[in-house]
């Protein structure tokens, strides 16, 4: 029988995750004559007592492995951080609040069956808050013109993937991992199946703006070189329009005597060159400072503990 691991980053979730845990259980339970599973839980060093939960659910049972990070890297390194630990041939990368439902878990496998490589999670409504729903769309742009991404491919946090686009993602030793980007340049047999979006038990969403923005900046310095190529476009529109106008400037002298004037507008379009001046010199500074992070080996995560189930009367 084949093996499903799922991989969960978890973040203030010491009150959601015995249920998530439990349903998956109940989950595989009823595709027990087809797959084994295991459950790996990272605790991205969440404030609250997550880990003493994790730690409970582990010496419940053997089919729990649990890692605790020693700060916040954040879910994408949470996930690098489960893959690396994960031992199935399909894995499942789901959220610790219940909302993405684990018993649909078949859903996905059975597409994974039918020969594609990645499955995404499609949800007809999302039930996120109205902010969260607005950076996924953000989020999904950006995959789009900067990565490739198909018009008509869903990406969820909920997705399952074949072993070898696993070991593949794990092949990538940078600092700033973005798993969207790494399955994307991975394979292209990524497939869609419709899956219920539930309410938020309790709590709030650890994304904030922030954090979203940084997500982003992470997908596209990572994995696309088209900022550098706008930042290009931009510069060669400004020389051209630059010239235009020196050219006016010189036909008018001949023409009237006399330059146009307009020391208000000229010193305006000096600010907005500046300015955009400054924020691709910015972009460039983002990628050149991300290159040096990555060379100085900047980790991608520390792991401060795991734990694993013993039975009783064993180290």
């Amino acid at each position: 029988m084949k093996k499903i691991s799922f991989v969960i980053p978890c973040y203030r979730s010491a009150e959601t995750l015995p249920a998530v845990v439990e349903e998956i259980r109940e989950a595989m339970m009823t595709l027990s004559d087809r797959y084994t599973h295991e459950i790996v839980l990272i605790n991205d060093c969440s404030p609250d007592n997550t880990f003493e939960v994790i730690r409970q659910l582990a010496n419940e049972g053997e089919d729990i492995v649990g890692v605790d990070m020693a700060k916040n890297f954040g879910q994408h390194a949470a996930l690098m951080a489960g893959y690396r630990y994960a031992k199935g041939d399909i894995v499942v990368s789901l959220d610790d609040d219940g909302q993405t439902p684990a018993s649909e878990v078949g859903k996905l496998l059975d597409k994974i069956e039918e020969g594609f490589d990645v499955v995404y999670a499609k949800y007809a409504q999302k039930k996120h808050s109205g902010f969260r729903n607005w950076g996924s769309k953000v989020n999904a742009k950006m995959t789009e013109t900067m990565l490739g991404k198909p018009k008509d491919l869903f990406i969820s946090s909920y997705f399952a993937a074949r072993r070898y686009v696993i070991d593949e993602i794990k092949n990538y030793q940078g600092s700033f991992p973005y798993v969207i980007g790494l399955v994307l340049r991975s394979t292209k047999r990524i497939a869609n199946v419709e899956i219920n979006h539930r309410e938020r038990a309790n709590g709030a969403s650890g994304y904030t703006l922030k954090k979203l923005i940084s997500l982003w900046v992470n997908g596209f310095t990572s994995f696309s070189v088209k900022p550098l190529r706008v930042a290009s476009h931009a510069g060669i529109f400004s020389a051209i329009v630059g010239a235009l106008y020196l050219i006016y400037v010189i036909v008018m002298y001949f023409v009237s005597n006399q330059a146009p004037e307009g020391w208000s507008s000229l010193i305006g379009i000096v600010l907005i060159l500046g300015g955009i001046t400054l924020v691709m010199l910015g972009l460039i500074g983002e990628y050149v400072g991300r290159i040096y992070m990555c060379i100085n080996n900047s980790p991608q995560y520390v792991v401060r503990e795991e734990v694993h189930y013993h039975q009783e009367g064993e180290k």
